[in-house]
């Protein structure tokens, strides 16, 4: 069994897949406590619910793409047997994960990481599990989400230290960090990263289940 907050289908507002309709398996629960989270319901809100009875809910909308976020969804052992029948039944399935937790399991099936790595603002930036870059391929995305300069300046150390292979987001925090400020640091350096503006929230706000 395990602890979900919500399942729903939307359009994903973030990365390389920005844009696609959806279907969101959200997971209770989460290690972390960053100082800008838009999920918190996520932390205690849940019920248990089986593969199964999560497969059920999945099936009635005629979408193949799967993404299981959270909350920290590696925080539960059980997402790999719902990642793998996912698998079986020809979804394409992503993983959005917060960085704090290895990610070596994940790498071996063919999903898609979405990695966050947190940066000084969000507070957690001590918790993040540099080891996982190791495991990072081309088809999955490392996240950087910035708050201010100082954020964005650690990001391009990360990535200088790691050179990762896998697709690089930057996403300004929402409310907070001026997209067109990051946008131009960007240009400005010459970085071959995808800045993501979070779709949702320009089309729903903060609305649950969008």
């Amino acid at each position: 069994m395990m602890r979900v907050n919500e399942i729903f289908y939307s359009l994903q507002g973030e990365g390389v897949d920005v844009g696609r309709p959806t279907i969101f398996v959200r997971l209770m629960g989460c290690n972390l406590r960053c100082r800008y989270c838009d999920t918190t319901y996520a932390f205690y809100e849940g019920e248990d619910r089986g593969v199964e009875e999560i497969i059920d809910a999945i099936k009635k909308w005629k979408c193949r793409r799967v993404c299981i976020t959270g909350g920290e969804p590696l925080l539960q052992q059980e997402v790999y047997a719902l990642i793998d029948t996912l698998l079986k039944m020809k979804h394409e399935v992503s993983v959005e994960t917060n960085g704090s937790i290895g990610i070596e399991k994940l790498a071996e099936r063919d999903v898609r990481i979405k990695m966050d790595f947190k940066l000084p603002s969000s507070g957690m930036m001590e918790k993040m599990k540099e080891e996982n870059f190791e495991f990072l391929r081309q088809q999955d995305e490392l996240k950087f989400i910035i708050g201010d300069r100082n954020d964005y300046e650690h990001a391009l150390k990360i990535l200088d230290r790691h050179a990762p292979v896998c697709n690089i987001i930057m996403q300004p925090i929402w409310g907070e960090m001026d997209a067109k400020k990051l946008a131009e640091w960007i240009l400005e350096d010459g970085l071959d990263v995808m800045l993501s503006i979070q779709l949702h929230k320009i089309l729903w706000g903060n609305e649950r289940g969008r």
